[in-house]
């Protein structure tokens, strides 16, 4: 018997394992996570540690030191009722309450020259080992996606001293994230590093010569080279454990949780991290976020309801991304797929040092910092009371 049930070596897991304990709770801990290692930090996998700049042990996240930590061990299914859980190593462990923190999967993009040696996906330390390895020997690398983990990546091989192309979706790198006039800068800052642009391009297929790859085709009938491939074509949340344990899934494919966290249908089973999808107050719908801070948040929150607090999470997410040491990007936000319908910029694209604010009904539901992070606290402020503000009002700040 275990007081708490941690599913899933994450952020979220190490996070509520952390909470806990600095809020006086002394009961048994139990991490189970499907991973080699103990938790980890996620966001140098496509920056220092890629680049070989950091060690292992340097990103490795501090755990109370009475947390059992049981790593290569999956939770194969739960018994919300029984409160069971039916691990890989055959046993089952009886929980008090339990996280569900089991993150996401890459999406794969299922085209012609798949199977090829040398494409790769990022999402562990491992997948990291690996690229950095084909990195070494190769002169050239395609980057298909224009995501933060994306321009990340194509920062880091440019360090490593490859030409990069990065082939994507949408017209500039980040313009979905972050819209057309801070797309247009990351895309000339990127550029001028000299990272080739192919936007506005859908990926067809992956060429290649024997059993490795070459490069890329895009529908249009173009192809890049590259000796080594990395997609970051974005994740898909990990509900196969929801789903052998009977869970309700949401329309955005999380768990379904309420305000608290909390798993719909369920006593003291929570869910946080890619996985969780909760009615938050602040976007006013169901949502879900993929982000390492945002996680971490969450497994504040669930460890905060575990033991009574009864909260909502209401953190306003916060992300950043670092282009290697050419520049650091904040965003606070509620935007969701719901988008803006207006936006403001602060500051000058020119000198590279703004803001851009999402407005969608008049409402504050997003700011892109870039070298004015004293931007962040007014954004803060705006986002969580919802109230209303004429774009003009945001103008020369």
């Amino acid at each position: 018997m275990v007081d708490v049930l941690l599913v899933g070596g994450g952020v979220a897991s190490a996070a509520c394992a952390g909470e806990l304990r600095a809020r006086g709770f002394e009961g048994s801990v139990v991490l189970a996570g499907r991973e080699l290692d103990p938790p980890y930090e996620r966001p140098p996998c496509s920056k220092d540690y890629l680049r070989g700049a950091v060690e292992r042990a340097a990103i490795a996240l501090e755990l109370p030191g009475d947390v059992e930590v049981r790593t290569r061990t999956s939770v194969l299914k739960l018994d919300p009722a029984a409160r069971t859980a039916r691990l890989s190593d055959k046993s089952e462990l009886e929980y008090g309450q339990a996280l569900i923190a089991t993150g996401a999967n890459v999406r794969r993009l299922p085209v012609d020259g798949a199977q090829l040696e040398g494409i790769h996906y990022l999402r562990t330390l491992g997948n990291a080992d690996a690229i950095r390895r084909d990195a070494e020997g190769a002169r050239s690398a395609v980057v298909v996606g224009g995501s933060y983990l994306g321009t990340e990546l194509a920062a880091s091989f440019v360090e490593l001293g490859l030409e990069v192309t990065i082939v994507c979706l949408e017209e500039a790198p980040l313009e979905r994230h972050y819209g057309a006039a801070a797309g247009g800068w990351f895309a000339r800052l990127l550029a001028e590093r000299g990272v080739k642009i192919a936007g506005g391009r859908a990926l067809g297929a992956f060429t290649g010569e024997g059993e490795r790859v070459t490069g890329v085709r895009t529908e249009d009938g173009e192809t890049f080279a590259g000796d080594l491939v990395v997609v970051a074509a974005g994740a898909v949340p990990d509900a196969m454990l929801a789903r052998q344990s009977g869970l309700e899934l949401g329309a955005l494919g999380g768990v379904r949780c309420d305000a608290g966290l909390r798993v719909h249908g369920t006593e003291g089973l929570y869910a946080a991290g890619d996985v969780c999808e909760w009615e938050s107050p602040l976007h006013g719908a169901p949502a879900r976020i993929e982000h390492w801070e945002v996680a971490a948040a969450q497994g504040r929150t669930a460890a905060r309801n575990m033991l009574g607090d009864g909260v909502a999470h209401e953190e306003v997410p916060y992300f950043w991304s670092d282009l290697s040491d050419w520049v650091t990007s904040e965003y606070v936000g509620v935007a969701g797929e719901h988008g803006w319908d207006d936006e403001v910029v602060r500051g000058s694209l020119d000198d590279g040092a703004f803001s851009v604010w999402q407005l969608r009904d008049g409402r504050v539901v997003g700011v892109l910092s870039v070298r004015r992070g004293e931007d962040l606290d007014e954004a803060r402020r705006l986002i969580a009371s919802g109230e209303r503000i004429a774009a003009a009002d945001l103008q020369g700040g």
